[in-house]
């Protein structure tokens, strides 16, 4: 995680369940491939977003952490024991370890003691368009979702609602009645919900088998347990800080149960960024297509289509968000 970014002096509950026809002068305005801004209080119209001065996208290091982040891991980390690995692994992933030759060099694979490590999922049918999902990184009831996207493999387009954001938190009373979160809106059917276990029961019966992973199906134990596992990171991801809204979200490949890939996650939802997250949980095929469209796979990646700009590296990607979005 040694940083090469060239830059210095950075500024650094519940409700009536159910689901409900969106009207369509509701849907969200910004789309995977918009390039209009979202909400009329943005001044993003006339911003011109470029890569920082003397910009380098770092150097991919496995499982390293720059020293300065060190504490936010292990914060991050806390959620892997209190949720039990919720969010790690696809639905029906299984491992088993085969020959050095057995899986060629152009596939994505770990190697362990003179072995590679091949694992498979069992996936259910792909959504044609990416679900929709506002919801914040400090609520334990948008963790739950956020754990089943991760379990579902769904690729997701996250509209951000941190506390006093002005673009989607009006967004999602306007569409829906009322200030609540999470709230799914799903183009390929017209559906849209409140209640983050309404949403996962529509999810695993839409997009998986039908059945709700066993530590999210725990009623308040499940709550309890998602809101344990934020302790770590005090709050981050829950409050809005100023921020240029881009004409078009942002890529992340990533995944719920990665510390690393929450620091990067808590950073876009404080500048209210909206993303479309290509979740690639262990078992995933995507971490085959991030293999092939980088020559490496490694999680958190970004891709930031605003500007080109293109990297891993957890430390970096969240100094390169602040530098360039951060500000009114």
């Amino acid at each position: 995680m040694a940083g090469v970014l060239n830059i210095h002096n950075f500024p650094l509950l519940h409700s009536v369940p159910g689901s409900r026809k969106t009207p369509k002068k509701s849907i969200p305005t910004i789309r995977a491939t918009s390039e209009t801004p979202t909400s009329s209080t943005s001044t993003s119209t006339s911003t011109s977003f470029t890569a920082p001065p003397n910009f380098e996208p770092p150097e991919p290091k496995r499982f390293a952490v720059r020293p300065d982040k060190t504490w936010d891991i292990i914060g991050a980390s806390l959620a892997l024991i209190f949720r039990l690995g919720t969010g790690v692994f696809v639905n029906g992933y299984s491992v088993s370890f085969v020959s050095k030759d057995a899986i060629p060099p152009d596939q994505y694979s770990l190697e362990v003691a003179g072995y590679k490590v091949k694992e498979t999922s069992k996936l259910g049918p792909r959504p044609e368009k990416p679900i929709e999902i506002y919801e914040f990184e400090g609520c334990p009831f948008c963790r739950k979702v956020r754990e089943i996207v991760a379990v579902l493999d769904l690729d997701v387009l996250f509209y951000p609602c941190p506390k006093n954001g002005p673009n989607f938190r009006p967004k999602v009373a306007q569409m829906g009645g009322k200030q609540q979160f999470p709230y799914m809106v799903d183009p390929n059917t017209g559906t849209a919900m409140y209640e983050s276990d309404d949403i996962i029961k529509y999810l695993v019966q839409k997009y998986g088998d039908g059945s709700i992973p066993f530590t999210l199906s725990l009623g308040l134990l499940t709550t309890l347990t998602e809101g344990f596992a934020m302790i770590g990171r005090m709050g981050k991801g829950s409050s809005y800080t100023p921020s240029k809204l881009p004409p078009k979200p942002l890529e992340l490949w990533a995944y719920e149960g990665s510390p690393f890939c929450k620091i990067v996650r808590e950073v876009l939802v404080e500048l209210e960024l909206p993303h479309i997250f290509r979740s690639c949980a262990r078992g995933s095929p995507k971490r085959q297509i991030l293999f092939e469209k980088a020559g490496h796979f490694q999680a958190p990646y970004i891709e930031d289509p605003n500007t080109g700009v293109q990297m891993f590296e957890s430390a970096e990607i969240v100094e390169y968000l602040k530098v360039t979005y951060a500000g009114s």
